[in-house]
């Protein structure tokens, strides 16, 4: 018996797990879209305010930092090889740039996690500090932070999380690096090695047998049933999405400095990975503020957990589950393997995302070990997402209508596309080996409904 009646075709093509390409009828003018946001520019700078704050203590816990001075930031890496296997894999040539923004090298976690998680991990610290009177002022220097004292205080606290792997990881590292005990509930889909950084690190690994919103949900009874536990919500935490922000608005510094330019004429369409969507809508939100109406946003999901997608385009955004449509088998994917997105982001991005696409499994193999082989670089198979997005927006039906509504396709040889890379360089070679041997055979979906 359905679980869930299917209204419309875009998702009859989900419930079969087809790779498609959709487009946002609820798409608002920047202004218009902002203006509904609950968040404003004003938090966005209060992010980068504390991040700068805690540089000095970055620099001595993580001396890879020291070069950016305690800066968690990353690159952006042109793939012109990668871009012409791609052009000729699927038949269609892509005017304008590409390139991957390289979240995979950032410090600490390398993952874009490093952004929203590390960022509730240092705004908790910084609270409990001022609470405990430990800190007299935020005009201190932050170097503090590595004292025994500030240690020795944060061990009696607990940070807890739910998580798939790189969210866990993130807070892992800097929460240990704080002094902080630190307890990761892991899904199913979470791989072995990132359960193993962890212990390393003497981070307690709970193991779940369920699928990613169900070890959030332990997490979080186990969390709440512990009045020192704090518990990093990926579902529901404002926190986290206000660290991603700072990604995306960057980009207009970061972007002018490679003679980037983004304006009527020019412009910039970014693909990014989305699980529970925390990440992807944080930098859309950062990007919408930094190029309005001149940056375009479209997300990457696997077609087995779709969670966004469905989310948008039912309207019913939390309370719709891919279980629903019989999906949410494991993917390749792990952390994008997301049943059902988050209330909170999915409501906020229905104006702001202009889009997005889904990917089997067999595209995400053959995506990560063609980027590795045309370009040298190593992206885990859910950080490649965003490389197949220029060409479905080119390839589709309705991506050709996106850009003749918005006027866009005259303006494509001065564009520029961005794939997100969120993840990668921290996977142990013998998995990275794997990883690639796996897609050797792996090829493309060329032909993407709608």
């Amino acid at each position: 018996m359905e679980k869930h009646v299917v209204t419309s075709k875009i998702l009859e093509q989900v419930k079969n797990e087809e790779e498609t390409f959709w487009v946002n009828p609820r798409l608002s003018k920047t202004e218009e879209a902002l203006n509904q946001a609950p968040y404003t520019f004003t938090d966005i700078q209060e992010v980068e305010d504390r991040f700068h704050r805690f540089a000095p203590f970055i620099q001595l816990a993580f001396p890879e930092t020291k070069e950016r001075e305690g800066l968690l930031e990353s690159e952006i890496t042109a793939i012109p090889t990668m871009k012409k296997w791609l052009s000729h894999t699927y038949q269609t040539d892509l005017p304008g740039d590409f390139y991957i923004k390289r979240d995979d090298l950032l410090p600490v976690s390398g993952t874009i996690k490093s952004r929203g998680a590390i960022y509730e991990v240092l705004k908790y610290a910084e609270t409990l500090a001022l609470e405990a009177d430990l800190l007299k002022s935020t005009e201190e220097n932050y170097e503090i932070f590595m004292s025994e004292k500030f240690q020795v205080f944060f061990s009696k606290y607990n940070l807890t999380v739910g998580t798939t792997g790189n969210l866990g990881i993130s807070v892992g590292a800097m929460g240990r690096a704080l002094g902080f005990q630190v307890t990761v509930h892991m899904s199913e889909e979470a791989k072995a090695w990132k359960k193993n950084y962890l212990r390393e690190r003497e981070v307690e690994v709970v193991e779940h047998t369920t699928n990613f919103s169900k070890a959030v949900e332990e997490g979080r009874a186990a969390s709440k049933a512990d009045p020192k536990s704090y518990f990093i919500d990926d579902e529901h935490s404002e926190e986290l999405f206000l660290g991603y922000t700072v990604g995306g608005y960057r980009m207009k510094e970061q972007l002018a400095q490679e003679g980037i330019q983004v304006d009527a004429d020019h412009p910039l369409f970014v693909y990014l990975p989305c699980g529970i969507g925390g990440s992807p809508s944080g930098i859309t939100f950062g990007l919408k503020h930094a190029f309005g109406d001149h940056v375009h946003c479209f997300f990457a999901e696997p077609t087995k957990m779709p969670s966004m997608l469905l989310g948008l385009e039912t309207q019913k955004f939390d309370q719709v589950n891919v279980n629903d449509f019989g999906l949410g088998s494991l993917t390749i994917a792990d952390g994008l393997a997301v049943p059902r997105t988050s209330a909170l982001v999915a409501k906020l991005m229905n104006h702001n995302f202009s889009g997005g696409y889904t990917l089997t499994d067999e595209s995400f193999n053959a995506l990560l070990t063609n980027l590795y082989q045309q370009e040298n670089i190593f992206l885990e198979p859910a950080a490649v997402a965003g490389l197949a997005g220029p060409f479905k927006l080119l390839d589709t039906e309705t991506g050709k209508a996106y850009l003749k509504n918005y006027e866009l396709k005259d303006k494509l040889p001065n564009a520029t596309h961005i794939a997100w890379g969120t993840g990668g360089s921290m996977v142990p070679d013998k998995d990275k080996h794997d990883f690639i041997a796996q897609g050797q055979d792996s090829k493309l979906k060329t032909k993407t409904t709608f």
